[in-house]
């Protein structure tokens, strides 16, 4: 395992972690948290969304088309099933790119509803081996789903509630350099008062504090907060002090 996981440039104590959450539902990691650094635990959960959005989601599409292409794609339920498979894509992947906090749970009721229509709901004359590759796509993107929600609760969210202000630096700062390997700006969208209030926010002051901090309407803080909302697709605390973090727009301890 150390070969394997050096050679890749992996972190061993963090692999192990994650596989154990993986495999063992009461798992709880206690003395492994501090043997890797939070940029590890980022790295990976950016990884892993990465993969869910350009391997896994088309995956299941994929085999669904394929069941329905010899099913009849002109039946009207399975005209209705491809809607829903499209609004469980847009919003599934729209949930992975906004959930920069990793703070909520992923939406699951449209991905259980798709495997209750295969399992039950369709008439007997569909293609049986190819619905049984989707229904078999789909819980198995259920079970990675449950799985990597547990790996927020109980490794990702101890990680980051538990960084110092050097921490947070160094998060930020390795966050940056992956962001200009891969092109991206490291720039955000808030204009200078939306990240003063931001900033406000992320310290835990309520609205009316924050118009007094800046001596401004309440009414005028209400419009910043929608902006920062409408921009980041971020609504709780948490997940806005995580965006901060990641984009260096706060360097303080969390509590």
């Amino acid at each position: 395992m150390n070969e394997l996981c050096e050679e890749r440039g992996l972190n061993t104590d963090l692999i192990l972690t994650v596989l154990n959450v993986y495999l063992d539902e009461s798992f709880i990691p206690d003395d492994s948290l501090p043997l890797f650094d939070a940029e590890s635990i980022a790295d990976y959960f950016h990884q892993t969304v990465e993969s869910y959005i350009h391997d896994l989601i088309p995956n299941i599409e994929k085999h669904l088309s394929a069941f329905i292409a010899m099913s009849g794609p002109e039946k009207q339920e399975l005209k209705l099933l491809r809607e829903i498979f499209r609004e469980f894509k847009e919003r599934m992947t729209q949930h992975l790119q906004d959930s920069s906090s990793y703070e909520e749970d992923f939406p699951h009721e449209l991905l259980h509803d798709l495997k209750q229509i295969l399992i039950q709901h369709l008439s007997p004359g569909c293609n049986q081996n190819l619905c049984h590759a989707v229904i078999f796509s789909l819980h198995s993107f259920q079970k990675d789903l449950e799985a990597h929600n547990r790996l927020r609760y109980r490794v990702l969210m101890p990680k980051v509630s538990e960084l110092s202000p050097g921490g947070i630096e160094r998060l930020q700062s390795a966050i940056s350099s992956e962001r200009l390997r891969q092109g991206e700006p490291a720039t955000h969208q808030l204009s200078d008062r939306e990240v003063e209030v931001l900033q406000l926010i992320v310290q835990g002051y309520l609205n009316k504090e924050i118009a007094e901090q800046l001596n401004i309407s309440l009414n005028t803080v209400l419009t910043h907060r929608k902006n920062i909302i409408a921009k980041t697709g971020i609504r709780t605390v948490s997940g806005l002090t995580f965006y901060s973090l990641r984009n260096g727009l706060v360097s303080m301890q969390l509590n």
